[in-house]
């Protein structure tokens, strides 16, 4: 199923916690698609994603 949430703009407005874990995936399999062209601040925003992904699992 095609992702269906908000988009990456209205994102980077809103608090990692307030993302639905659908977000968060979808988010991060894009970045991780695009991780050579990502630049400083895309690879630091990615990484916050992915602390928030780990933080939700525990």
């Amino acid at each position: 199923m095609p992702y269906s949430g908000r988009d990456f703009p209205t994102l980077t407005m809103t608090a990692l916690d307030q993302w639905t874990s659908e977000e968060l995936v979808h988010y991060h399999h894009m970045m991780s698609e695009m991780a050579a062209y990502l630049n400083a601040e895309g690879v630091s925003y990615h990484n916050r994603v992915i602390q928030e992904i780990e933080s939700r699992n525990e």
